[in-house]
């Protein structure tokens, strides 16, 4: 139960007769009382019947253990201590196998959540689908059925907006999958509410994984970052035509590429933001570890349809999303190439490395409201966007993993 109850919620820990509430945070080496399972415990508050925690020490800089004791009796200490001592060694069992998240290299836990990822639409496609079709022969079929009609009364929602879930974003398992590498964001200025926003997402990678993190999840604290802000990830139309897959990624937030979508999110309402990986494909093909080259400079569409709407672009760049994984790359008329750009893929290996991944939000670059913009203005909002992404990326690029010398190509 402690263990179900751990996954369901990151702020939850349960032991039997107490009541612990501690954050699962990025505390290193606490070691509480010399047992494994505190290793991440907030300091605890004793309350009543139970104990609650305090503010974590990396917050507060205090050791767990002093702020605890100057809170608890002794009697209530040496209990816990007792129990502690004589549980260790299931802690640490439990902990080997993945359970309890301990380890400071990725945990077998966390190594499941980033696989769970693309294997969750593998399931939805090739079991749940199969299944469903299934049912319909069988006397509950209205089940099917059912979710069948539904479906084709909401057909239009991914072209309308979406339908998101907060549930969804909040699942404690993308907090482990954020650990894994680990994933952050850093924002450079703040985005007002009263816009809308066009978010250029840099580089593709192979996966996205950050963005995805980023701006699918709250793993990051998007929400706190830039409050009154509404993300999307735009991703390509054909994905919502695909039952049960569709509900999954709208409701991280995930909506349609098309022009219909995008649209309906930039003149409804103010405060959404929009982000497309510009690179798309051809980009992905070209991600190996040690590049920095973006498939940029005949990508206007963004910038047209910004202006359309009066929606201020802004640069994203994620530093280290090239480089978690190795990517073979074939000459551009081999069979090989063709085979990879037919399926999409061409990492090598199925776990990225777990290397840091830092995305930067840029200062929003401010676009007049034009419905019908001259080539001309395309361009000129164009080079001064590509003239943003390269100075953000001069700005930061040393203090996250690249050298002076490393220059962003346009492609």
């Amino acid at each position: 139960m402690a263990v179900l109850l751990t996954f369901l919620h990151p702020d939850v820990l349960i032991i039997p007769g107490k009541r612990v509430k501690g954050q699962m945070g990025r505390a290193q080496d606490s070691d509480l009382w010399g047992s494994p399972w505190y290793s991440r415990a907030c300091p605890l508050q004793w309350v009543g019947g139970g104990c609650w925690a305090g503010q974590g020490r990396e917050r507060t800089g205090e050791k767990p253990h002093n702020h605890m004791r100057s809170r608890l009796s002794e009697a209530s200490r040496g209990w816990c201590h007792l129990w502690l001592e004589h549980c260790s060694e299931i802690f640490t069992f439990l902990r080997l196998l993945g359970t309890m998240p301990y380890f400071k290299q990725p945990k077998h836990f966390q190594t499941l959540t980033v696989v769970q990822w693309p294997l969750s639409y593998i399931v939805l496609f090739w079991i749940l689908q199969p299944l469903f079709i299934y049912l319909l022969l069988t006397s509950l079929w209205l089940l099917p059925a059912l979710y069948f009609t539904w479906l084709f009364l909401d057909w239009k929602t991914p072209e309308r907006g979406g339908r998101r879930s907060a549930w969804v974003r909040n699942w404690c398992i993308w907090t482990h999958f954020r650990d894994y590498f680990p994933i952050t964001m850093l924002k450079t200025k703040d985005l007002s509410p009263k816009h809308n926003y066009l978010m250029g997402v840099h580089p593709h990678g192979i996966l996205t994984f950050g963005a995805f993190c980023n701006f699918c999840t709250e793993a990051t604290g998007f929400s706190k970052i830039f409050p009154g802000i509404t993300p999307h990830l735009a991703t390509l139309s054909w994905f919502f035509k695909i039952p049960l897959i569709r509900d999954y990624i709208m409701a991280k937030g995930v909506c349609s590429v098309s022009q219909s979508a995008i649209d309906h999110l930039l003149s409804h309402g103010t405060g959404n933001l929009v982000g497309i990986v510009v690179g798309g494909v051809g980009e992905a093909l070209q991600s190996v570890p040690n590049t920095t080259t973006l498939i940029l400079q005949k990508r206007k569409g963004f910038v047209r349809t910004a202006l359309q709407h009066g929606a201020h672009l802004v640069p994203t760049f994620s530093f280290g999303e090239t480089e978690i994984f190795d990517q073979v790359l074939f000459h551009k008329d081999s069979r090989m190439h063709k085979f990879q750009n037919c399926f999409r893929q061409g990492s090598t290996g199925i776990l990225p490395y777990p290397l840091p991944i830092i995305t930067v939000v840029g200062e929003p670059l401010p676009v007049p409201k034009i419905e019908n913009p001259s080539q001309e203005m395309v361009d000129k909002y164009h080079a001064l966007y590509v003239d943003a992404l390269h100075k953000l990326f001069e700005q930061h690029k040393t203090q996250h993993g690249y050298s002076e010398t490393q220059k962003l190509l346009f492609l």
